[in-house]
């Protein structure tokens, strides 16, 4: 039987498409996929990403432990303040890409993939070997994302605080419409401004928290959105998804996610793997593309080739661009055929199509 997240009731009611994402019964999309999208980067979109995991991890060595685990530098992090990062296995593979949040200097939370909260809950323990308190809070946190240009004013009408002066990978613990203690962060996955907001189910009825910021949001144009339109929004503003573009198969470095990782910061899993490869130069990258030629969309698993016809790699993540409305991909391919404005070939229906090599982000939001 699928699980259902707290917020299944607001998606029935508003008539979503469901389908199974991960052992979770989500919505798809509410509209269209294309509405949604361009309501997010036009004005608004509201998102269920309860499915997400979070883990604690507390005690005097709480950020020991941390260090070991994760790539970036957590030492940097002052309560209040959250950061991307990776954790890696010896090897230099990628565990999971995930959020470190610093609530004390003895409280640290992990928000980690749906699709990896069983992994990484026991990989944790065992890294842990019992030096911290480390406790799986996801049944108890429902997530709920606001996204768009105009997501600080929708936010301002739900709120005594100015949610929209938070910094980016910054938090603060606030009153949201009536429920008191909401971590609200600017933080999210569309390439938008926003915020993501962690409300305890035992404390926020989050059926009626949704509701209330769909009304507020009304005059600004704010739209509930489904996976489809997360995919999309992210796969434009060049954001890797693990399962396609991460995996343990892969490192940071080769995953253009080496500004993670932090040298000086100490030890930490997979340091000598990933000095090793720095050291030799990484043979393959991950690289954005996009289709010249209209309707020709790539997706997951199409070959890439070179313009003399070798197969050099395939699309980790591919679709179309409504932005640029043209098809785009990210996918691994040799680095010496990985350099900017370089001209691969993508099959297509059995059929090449030339796309130029580029570096994501595809679209990046205005100012």
């Amino acid at each position: 039987m699928l699980k259902r997240t707290p917020l299944f009731e607001a998606h029935r009611s508003f008539r979503a498409k469901l389908v199974d994402f991960f052992g979770y019964e989500m919505p798809l999309q509410y509209s269209s996929i294309r509405d949604e999208h361009m309501a997010v980067r036009n004005h608004a979109g509201l998102f269920d990403v309860s499915h997400m995991g979070e883990i604690l991890i507390r005690g005097d060595k709480a950020l020991e432990v941390v260090q070991d685990l994760t790539a970036n530098d957590a030492a940097r992090l002052k309560a209040g303040k959250s950061q991307y990062s990776v954790m890696c296995r010896e090897s230099g593979g990628i565990v999971d890409d995930l959020l470190v949040y610093c609530l004390s200097d003895k409280e640290y939370m992990l928000v980690v993939n749906a699709s990896n909260i069983e992994k990484d809950f026991n990989w944790i323990l065992q890294v842990n070997d019992g030096r911290a308190e480390i406790s799986d809070i996801s049944e108890e946190i429902a997530l709920i994302a606001v996204q768009g240009p105009e997501s600080a004013s929708i936010m301002e009408k739900l709120t005594k605080n100015n949610p929209g002066e938070i910094p980016m990978f910054e938090f603060r613990s606030m009153q949201v419409s009536d429920y008191d203690n909401i971590l609200v962060s600017a933080t999210g996955y569309t390439g938008e401004k926003g915020f993501e907001l962690y409300c305890n189910i035992r404390h926020v009825n989050v059926c009626d928290l949704w509701d209330n910021i769909i009304v507020a949001g009304e005059p600004h144009g704010i739209m509930p959105c489904g996976l489809g339109a997360r995919d999309t929004l992210r796969l434009e503003a060049g954001l890797a998804l693990y399962g396609n573009d991460l995996t343990e198969e892969y490192t940071p470095l080769e995953a253009g996610l080496g500004w993670l990782v932090k040298w000086d910061k100490g030890s930490f899993i997979g340091k000598d793997a990933l000095l090793a490869q720095k050291k030799k130069g990484v043979s393959r990258r991950l690289c954005g593309f996009v289709v010249q030629e209209e309707k020709r969309i790539p997706r997951d698993g199409y070959a890439i080739a070179s313009t003399e016809g070798e197969v050099l790699g395939q699309v980790t993540s591919g679709g179309l661009s409504f932005m640029l409305n043209r098809g785009i991909a990210m996918g691994y391919i040799p680095t010496e055929q990985a350099e900017p404005g370089n001209t691969v070939m993508v099959r297509i229906r059995d059929k090449e199509h030339p796309a130029e090599v580029v570096r994501p982000p595809f679209y990046k939001r205005k100012k």
